[in-house]
């Protein structure tokens, strides 16, 4: 049984970013940014579960043999010690050339597709794994080739990355490939970090009970998903709020205009879980920094975070929006 979503006490900006990759896919996931023990994956293993199953035959992939009725949705977690093989998944050479089977063993790509992947520490990932998951994250398709046979295999997935800056860089060829980010810290309010204490106890000592008592939380916030989901491509965006998006990522120098695509797939996907039918300013403005901060370069004359330099560019435009 996993942790309520609902239940999980602060961190608003992970959860938001959850949300948002839930309702949209194709935003291309969320990388955490954070110390250890903040609740980062029980976040994502929270969100999985609270999710509507979904068709068998659209969730994971097996041996290419159909499948009926539905399944969870999919949550796998690809560990730092993987080898090539158990990613991508592995052909049986043997018994391909004895028998002319062309027998595949599915990898944890496979077992993701439809689901989440989550990968802890992902800024300490093997150069060559790293290259595998963008080819993967481009494509949405998984192609496995040994000695002139090949499987090709559907792969998409949420990619959910996690991992302390201190501890190592992240190639910018991945980072790129992450929608969104968000920065988690360990609480310092009191008590928030007693009420913490309050709840994980709770859960661990009965789970059932807990897990009911977060029912009709858990259930408002699946409802507000759907919604959205269902809602999300009929929202607009008026030309007045494409002209703020890109205005903001040339003043912070985003590199690229895929920024400004997450901005706006972001500023959507908020808007339909708000309810709202178009995409207003604000709606830019609480997602920017998700969208954005991880894709700037770094400035050595400005000493202020990322999160700084949108906040005060957002506050800018909206001055001279004021003053025109």
């Amino acid at each position: 049984m996993s942790f309520p979503f609902s239940a999980i006490v602060g961190q608003d900006e992970m959860k938001l970013a959850l949300l948002i990759a839930a309702v949209d896919p194709r935003i291309g996931g969320v990388m955490v940014f954070g110390d250890r023990g903040t609740g980062k994956s029980t976040a994502v293993r929270a969100l999985a579960a609270l999710l509507p199953p979904v068709p068998a035959e659209q969730a994971g992939y097996q041996d290419g043999s159909p499948r009926k009725g539905t399944v969870p949705v999919p949550f796998v977690d690809l560990p730092l010690g993987a080898t090539e093989d158990r990613v991508v998944g592995a052909l049986d050479l043997e018994r391909a050339l004895g028998a002319g089977i062309k027998a595949f063993e599915p990898g944890l790509l496979a077992r993701a597709n439809g689901g989440f992947l989550y990968i802890d520490e992902v800024n300490l990932l093997e150069d060559h794994i790293v290259d595998l998951l963008l080819d993967v994250a481009a494509s949405g398709e998984n192609v496995v080739e040994r000695e002139g046979l090949s499987v090709r295999h559907p792969a998409r997935f949420v990619l959910i990355g996690s991992g302390n800056p201190e501890e190592g860089e992240l190639r910018p060829q991945l980072l790129d490939r992450f929608g969104l980010s968000v920065e988690v810290r360990t609480p310092q309010d009191l008590a928030q970090r007693v009420e913490i204490l309050k709840r994980c106890d709770r859960f661990e000592r009965e789970p059932e009970a807990f897990a009911e008592t977060w029912r009709r939380a858990e259930r408002k916030t699946l409802k507000r998903i759907a919604a959205a989901r269902a809602a999300v491509a009929g929202v607009t965006v008026p030309d007045a709020v494409l002209m703020l998006a890109s205005r903001l990522c040339m003043v912070v120098g985003a590199d690229g205009l895929r920024g400004e695509l997450t901005l706006m797939r972001s500023a959507r996907a908020l808007a339909a879980l708000d309810g709202a039918g178009e995409v207003a300013a604000q709606h830019i403005t609480r997602v920017a920094p998700l969208a954005l901060r991880h894709r700037l370069r770094r400035n050595v004359l400005d000493e202020t975070g990322s999160t700084a330099r949108i906040e005060r560019a957002l506050l800018d435009l909206a001055k001279k929006d004021l003053a025109a």
